[in-house]
């Protein structure tokens, strides 16, 4: 399975995305701070599972419907930051969608996640990560699930992992700097946590009309559901 995910920086990137859907033959594809009132039903192959309805900066999910059958979606709100309080609210930082893989019957959970950004403290990105992950697991009843997006965290991430690990869940990070905008900011913002799967490699593209790079997710059926109990099947 390969996920591809891009933060459109405020809908700038959205023409890039039928040549990135093309070139990184992508099955699921997740947005950030894409404008979902003009977002097209479909990018190349890739059809809309489900967007976003109340944030100005708003979250998509896009999947290959010869690949997967769709179950389920849902869209979340999580704890808002005084940002989204006071200056731009953002009401769901998190699109989930529920598939069935057409070829080995799998169920896997795939999310487009956008943390509080960096005006946040660390600790409400951790709180909302944390939930992020309750709110698939139900989603999921407990199917491998993977979170990709902008976590906005590119300071501490190594004590990010231990936290999310100790949760049951791994983060995967890619293998270049995913923004590197601003002197200060640069680092990992882009990254993935997952449950149930074997991430096998986590790509930075080459940069586009965004300031942040797209990211491309290879993954595995893996041993474990998301719960972190054992599971026999494999891929």
């Amino acid at each position: 399975m390969r996920v591809l995910s891009y933060n459109l920086r405020k809908n700038h990137a959205t023409g890039e995305l039928l040549d990135l859907a093309a070139s990184t033959e992508a099955d699921v594809m997740c947005l950030q701070e894409a404008d979902t009132t003009v977002l097209p039903e479909k990018v190349g192959s890739l059809v809309l599972a489900d967007s976003t309805k109340r944030n100005r900066l708003g979250l998509a999910v896009y999947y290959q419907r010869d690949r997967f059958h769709l179950h389920e979606t849902d869209t979340f709100e999580l704890k808002k930051s005084l940002h989204d309080r006071v200056l731009a609210p953002a009401h769901e930082r998190l699109v989930g969608i529920l598939v069935e893989d057409v070829d080995t019957g799998h169920e896997v959970v795939v999310a487009s996640f956008h943390a509080a950004p960096l005006t946040a403290l660390n600790s409400l990105r951790r709180t909302q990560i944390h939930a992020a992950h309750a709110e698939l697991l139900r989603l999921g009843h407990g199917s491998p699930t993977l979170m990709v997006g902008d976590y906005n965290y590119p300071f501490f991430t190594q004590s990010l992992g231990e936290k999310v690990k100790a949760s049951g869940y791994d983060m995967s990070l890619s293998d270049r700097k995913t923004y590197t905008r601003y002197k200060f900011f640069k680092g990992h913002f882009d990254f993935v946590t997952s449950a149930g799967l074997d991430v096998r490699s986590v790509e930075t593209l080459p940069r586009g009309d965004s300031d942040h790079m797209p990211i491309v997710v290879a993954a595995e059926y893996g041993t474990a559901t998301a719960t972190g109990s054992p599971d026999a099947k494999t891929a």
